[in-house]
């Protein structure tokens, strides 16, 4: 994990995991079909290379006890439990769009009235309607009362309340230009939507806002007051807006994967099924130019038979590194952290033993 001098946490999510770049590009921002066919890939280099340097000869070693037909009888058999899994994940994503009119009518009420106060706080007839537009249009929002906090402040004779709040409000300008230009041409069922709020620290900021304002309010303007709440309002606000595009991109991620599964289970039972019925040992000669054909057979064989659990694997390998990246909405801890209670980012004083500041991470 990375954080920024004095305490306060970095604002995108690369800079606070602690997992390198390839495994932080592996995990999140590659395309899941190369993931997958990096695994199958991965599982066949392995095998093969397992059965080059066996000492035992490729028809001796899989005539002992046929260890093939076997084998591509309980890839078989997991290939339809997992067909049938998929089935279950297709169900548990339907049972949340199925349900009497009453319950449609608040899910429905819900969503305009979360609309609503949008609209209020954005001072637009209408809110935008594609999820990267929408929370973009908060971020903005968020910047643009920044600013108007740092303005209500000026008339204020306070170098340490000045200083704190410059420090913060030029985090969440620079923190919102970064996420309007991750947004600006995202598309909602990719995962650019998601990545690029992921980036926008909003826990952090509201727990710096308010503390500031907490801690200062005794000094503070009606006017500067009246700013910290405006821009206290509009963080509030990118949580469970943030969250909900989360929860609609899980579904949508969900359905995909029962879909690229039921796919790939077609040519993955079709390879098991031949395994069983058609792969003989004594068809293939011990080597060619030093390669073992039953060898490099078996193992592509394994390897497209292991394609649906590739995907799988490759889809929920996101969602959980996502999901428990933001267990939390709001300023709450989850996680050590060892961070100074000072806002005064230019200075690097932690008090011993003294564990404070807020993520929306959970590690």
């Amino acid at each position: 994990m990375s954080d920024s001098e004095g305490g306060r946490p970095s604002d995108t999510m690369r800079e606070r995991v602690p997992e390198n770049s390839r495994v932080f590009w592996l995990l999140l921002n590659a395309n899941r079909w190369l993931v997958a066919a990096g695994i199958s890939g991965g599982v066949f280099l392995a095998l093969v290379i397992i059965g080059h340097l066996h000492p035992t000869e490729a028809p001796a070693l899989f005539s002992q006890g046929d260890p093939i037909e076997t084998l591509f009888q309980g890839l078989l058999t997991s290939i339809i439990t997992g067909v049938t899994l998929v089935l279950a994940l297709s169900q548990l994503v339907l049972s949340q769009e199925l349900g009497p009119v009453g319950d449609q009518r608040e899910r429905m009420e819900g969503a305009m009235a979360f609309r609503k106060d949008v609209e209020d706080v954005i001072e637009e007839p209408v809110s935008p309607a594609q999820p990267s537009a929408f929370l973009r249009s908060l971020v903005k929002l968020t910047r643009r009362r920044a600013a108007a906090v740092s303005d209500a402040i000026q008339d204020i004779d306070d170098e340490a309340l000045t200083d704190q709040v410059a420090a913060f409000t030029e985090s969440v300008k620079e923190n919102a230009n970064a996420v309007e230009n991750g947004l600006e041409d995202a598309q909602f069922g990719e995962f650019d939507v998601v990545f690029s709020a992921l980036n926008y620290n909003y826990s952090w900021k509201l727990y710096a806002a308010r503390r500031i304002r907490a801690e200062n309010e005794d000094v503070l303007t009606e006017d500067a007051l009246a700013a910290f709440e405006e821009l206290i309002d509009a963080l509030e606000l990118f949580g469970p807006g943030r969250e909900h595009f989360k929860t609609l991109y899980f579904q949508w991620a969900l359905i995909d994967l029962s879909r690229t599964m039921l796919y790939a289970s077609v040519p993955a039972l079709i390879t098991a099924v031949a395994g069983v019925v058609y792969l003989e040992p004594g068809l293939f000669p011990a080597t060619v130019f030093g390669v073992r054909p039953l060898v490099l057979v078996a193992s592509a064989g394994v390897a497209v038979s292991l394609l649906p659990f590739a995907f799988l694997l490759s889809y929920i390998l996101r969602i959980v590194t996502v999901t428990k990246r933001t267990l939390s909405i709001g300023p709450f801890i989850l996680r050590e952290t060892d961070r100074s209670r000072d806002l005064d980012w230019g200075k690097t004083e932690a008090k011993a033993g003294e564990n404070a500041g807020v993520d929306d991470e959970s590690e």
